[in-house]
């Protein structure tokens, strides 16, 4: 093939989701060395709306992703589709594991939708997993000011402690540097920066034992690795903005601690979720569906832009 191909699904019908993937499109423009694969409902108002991008690309629309992967050249493929977003995601998923694509970049879909599809999953991240099946994924978030990776996902905070180990910790540790080393030049040298899970980062085993369990070993393995590594850094400190410039990626050890600090740093210009750890590259904004605006015209293209952005770059550097 001569272009790279990456897919884009736009998620809930009565979300944001086609709003921004159109914005993102035409603030980017046709990308060298690449065609988009845009996955949209087939509706009346979709097809007015998508009708947008003829400002900038040539668009062919076809019904299905097996048509849109025989379509080469310099064109914007339009895939309307009678089929559950579930289940653009899914196929996406299939044809990137068979490297019939280079890369996906999602907008969001709502549990709900997932659920209708008759799907047991409960997010995309869960539906990729199983397409790949693939065991230990990671969340990971870039932002312009500094990036996160998240050591467990969607975990009740009663039950933090119980997902943590060393064996966990490494694992989201290898994700982060490969994260590192896709960052720019700025960055790759420096450490990944480790929070601790207590107040204090334990103060010495004073305040929970739980860094006394997981981080003495961590320096010995970082060195055979050859990670740069620091830690258990004080949760309520390391993301004061002089500590931004100091590490490559944050590795968080639960949701909350590391995407509160993300979010309210990022708000919505900034910020791209990653899946780590998955056989292809999957990027994705970092918000939900904002039902409450559909169709207002309101909605702040921002971090589909940068999902859709470094979609580009990772299938660009894909072999």
């Amino acid at each position: 093939m001569s272009n790279k191909k990456i897919a884009l699904t736009t998620g809930d019908s009565d979300g944001i989701g086609l709003e921004v993937t159109i914005k993102s499109l035409l603030a980017l423009g046709p990308q060298k060395g690449i065609q988009f694969l845009l996955w949209r409902e087939d509706t009346t108002l979709a097809s007015k709306e998508i009708r947008k991008l003829d400002k900038k690309f040539k668009r062919i629309t076809v019904d299905n992703l097996a048509e849109a992967l025989k379509i080469d050249g310099d064109y914007l493929v339009d895939i309307a589709s009678d089929l559950s977003p579930a289940h653009w995601v899914e196929e996406t998923a299939k044809a990137c594991l068979k490297n019939h694509l280079h890369a996906m970049a999602t907008a969001p879909l709502s549990k709900t939708r997932i659920k209708e599809a008759g799907f047991k999953d409960l997010g995309h991240t869960d539906i990729l997993k199983r397409i790949s099946r693939t065991k230990k994924v990671h969340m990971g978030f870039i932002g312009d000011k500094f990036s996160v990776v998240l050591a467990t996902g969607h975990v009740p905070i009663s039950q933090v402690s119980k997902h943590l180990s060393f064996s966990t910790l490494t694992d989201a540790i290898s994700h982060a540097d490969y994260l590192r080393q896709q960052l720019p030049a700025a960055y790759k040298k420096k450490p990944i920066g480790v929070l601790g899970l207590n107040p204090h980062a334990g103060e010495q085993g004073m305040i929970g034992q739980e860094e006394l369990l997981m981080f003495p070993e961590l320096p010995a393995w970082a060195k055979e690795k050859n990670i740069p590594l620091e830690g258990p850094l004080v949760p309520d400190a390391a993301f004061f903005p002089q500590n931004w410039k100091k590490y490559s990626v944050y590795v968080a050890l639960y949701h909350d601690q590391g995407l509160i600090p993300f979010k309210m740093t990022h708000g919505q210009d900034s910020g791209v979720h990653m899946t780590l750890g998955i056989p292809f590259i999957r990027t994705s904004v970092d918000h939900g569906t904002a039902k409450d605006i559909f169709g207002q015209n309101k909605a702040n293209p921002h971090s589909m832009i940068d999902a859709v952005r470094w979609a580009v770059k990772f299938a660009r550097l894909k072999a």
